[in-house]
This record gives C-alpha cells, sequence and structure tokens, in this order.
C-alpha cells in the first residue's frame, strides 16, 4: 500500500477541518457584535419612544389644563360689552325682522356657515367682529373645500356694525358687495 496517497488527503483534510474552524469562529465574533449592535439600537429606540410618550403625556394634560381655562361662549358672551339691540330700527332699515346675534345678517354668511361659526365658538356679532380675517379664513378651511372658497376679509366690519346698531351703514355698505366680497 503506498503510505504517501493516504497521508497526503488525510492531511490535506486536516488542514481544511482547521481551516474552516478558525474561519467560522471570526465570522461568529462579527455576528456577536452585529448582534449586540442591533440590541443597543433597538434599546435606544425604546428608551426615545418612551421619552416621547411621556413628551406627549404631559402635553395632553398641559392642553387639558387651558381647555377648563378657555372661557365658554356662553361665559365670553357675559364679558361681551352691551349695547341694547333695537330690533325696531333694524326691521325699518332692512324691511324684515332681525334676530339679535344673527350670524346670517352678515352679507356672505347663510346656515351652513354660521353653523361652522357656532361651533368655533362664534355666536355673537361682537364676537364675529373681534375675529380676524385669518382666524374666520382658517374656520373656514377646517370645514372643507365648500367652505373655503369664501371670502370673510369684510365680514367682521359688517357684524361691527351690527353689534353696534349702525344699521342703515350696514345695508348700505352690503348694497357695494356681492357675496360679502368688495
Amino acid at each position: 500500500m503506498n503510505i504517501p496517497c493516504i497521508l497526503i488527503p488525510v492531511l490535506a483534510g486536516l488542514i481544511c477541518a482547521i481551516l474552516g474552524y478558525l474561519l467560522g469562529k471570526m465570522n461568529s465574533k462579527k455576528e456577536d457584535s452585529l448582534a449586540t449592535s442591533l440590541q443597543e439600537d433597538l434599546d435606544a429606540c425604546k428608551a426615545n419612544t418612551k421619552n416621547l410618550t411621556a413628551k406627549i403625556a404631559a402635553l395632553e394634560t398641559e392642553l387639558a389644563a387651558k381647555a377648563k381655562i378657555t372661557p365658554s361662549p356662553q361665559s365670553y358672551a357675559a364679558v361681551t360689552p352691551t349695547i341694547l339691540f333695537d330690533s325696531a330700527l333694524a326691521a325699518t332699515v332692512f324691511g324684515k325682522k332681525i334676530k339679535e346675534n344673527d350670524l346670517k345678517i352678515v352679507e356672505g354668511i347663510g346656515p351652513k356657515i354660521e353653523a361652522l361659526f357656532n361651533e368655533a365658538g362664534i355666536i355673537t356679532w361682537y364676537q364675529l367682529s373681534d375675529t380676524s380675517t385669518e382666524k374666520l379664513q382658517s374656520i373656514l378651511d377646517a370645514g372643507g373645500e365648500n367652505y373655503a372658497i369664501h371670502n370673510p376679509s369684510t365680514w367682521a366690519k359688517q357684524a361691527l356694525l351690527a353689534y353696534q346698531g349702525k344699521w342703515q351703514e350696514l345695508k348700505d355698505m352690503q348694497q357695494g358687495l356681492l357675496g360679502g366680497k368688495e
């Protein structure tokens, strides 16, 4: 029997086995470091999520506290300066009965927009006159595209005239308007 023919394949197999073992050990160290890195990233994400959840809870608590402090439309109406409403004079000028704080008297405001403003806390002529055009437009925009097309630029001034009982001035102003726009 030829010993070198048997010994060479056995030695080659033994060398390959040792090299395979060593390469496997090196790769397992890389996988362990990768797993450790991923675990650290996961822990950091969990900690960040916990911090953000705590911040959200704090902001919700703060918002709830502010909501309790904000006056309701009824209490706002109580601190609104009062000017006596003369329905007879309003009816004489407009030729129809006018209800106090009826927002529909403003050119450009119909029942649906009045309801939208009422939901936003604007229920009186004074409140409407005291609200900026930007705020009115943002309320309309929030109501959807059917409301967003309206232009509330003259509504505060019209509401102020109604609140002050300047019915003839209001009527004269509205005659120059088209859908509440100048």
